[in-house]
């Protein structure tokens, strides 16, 4: 059974109103609410990053989705499960990186524990103020399809660190993500119709699924180098053509067309349905 197996049965148990984005948004208070956990063994290795990173990350990944909810980030909450053998230089560190991974939020709070490896669990609150909250669900035929940033360097920077290599660079965005901040901004702000944006987050070819299959339509976009990485941190919006004129910087990768018989289309190749896609599994072991 994969995550998306999971998030279905939660959607059935819960009433699932407010899952299906990576934020929920209640309305009626004007802000998103998001959490993500990292696993040590599972989301990262100690010998691999140091604790600023491993703090910066912890809380850019959360920033990441309040982004991609268009929203602005205000507050964060931090909890920590930590073996034994951390030392106060390793919380001095990593909550040096964390305030880094804040993009204008302010930490207000969490909790801490002790466990048998590191468990971090962040939430992120962001507020709607003057701004249009984007979801999967929104992607209308003729919608362009674009984003900013380049793609894939988080992918070639973890398979640097599992060679044992030393291209910082590569490392760095990997570690370090830097976020798309004026990007939502300047749709988020300026739009008046609905729109879908995702992070890429699981990869590229990932968001543009995901927002054909909560839309209910089929999209078609060119390949770019990178499309099948992950933790890229970018951002990807399908929006009205006429929106662009209000926007730039931009690249266009595609169109949102009525459904077809295949889900997303990248270049010739037709992808029907999410495994095709051989992405990132969460429930497997990985070596990051």
């Amino acid at each position: 059974m994969k995550e998306l197996d999971f998030i279905e049965i939660i959607k059935q148990q819960t009433g699932g109103e407010y899952i299906g984005d990576d934020c929920a948004y209640l309305k009626e208070f004007g802000i998103v609410v998001t959490q993500d956990n990292l696993v040590e063994g599972v989301h990262f290795k100690r010998e691999w990053c140091t604790p600023y990173q491993l703090g910066y990350k912890s809380i850019a990944v959360n920033i990441s989705d309040v982004l991609a909810s268009g929203a602005k980030p205000e507050y964060v909450t931090i909890g920590l499960s930590l073996p034994d053998d951390i030392d106060t230089n390793f919380i001095e560190e990593f909550y040096r990186g964390a305030k880094a991974g804040l993009y204008g939020a302010k930490i207000i709070g969490g909790d801490i524990t002790g466990s048998e490896r590191i468990f971090i669990s962040v939430t992120a609150i962001g507020s709607d103020g003057g701004r249009r909250i984007s979801a999967r669900r929104n992607a209308k035929p003729g919608y362009a399809i674009i984003t900013k940033g380049e793609h894939g360097l988080s992918a070639k920077g973890l398979e640097e660190l599992q060679r044992g290599g030393n291209n910082q660079e590569l490392i760095k965005a990997h570690l370090e993500p830097k976020l798309e901040v004026e990007f939502s901004e300047s749709i988020a702000s300026q739009i008046q119709e609905d729109y879908a944006m995702m992070d890429t987050s699981d990869g590229l070819a990932d968001a543009l699924f995901k927002i054909a299959e909560a839309s209910g339509v089929s999209v078609e976009v060119k390949e770019i180098e990178g499309m099948f990485g992950t933790e890229d941190y970018k951002l990807v919006a399908a929006v009205p053509d006429e929106f662009l004129q209000q926007l730039s910087g931009y690249e266009l990768l595609g169109k949102v067309q009525h459904k077809q018989d295949y889900v997303l289309k990248i270049g010739d190749k037709k992808y029907f349905n999410y495994e095709e896609l051989g992405l990132y599994d969460h429930f497997r072991r990985n070596d990051e």
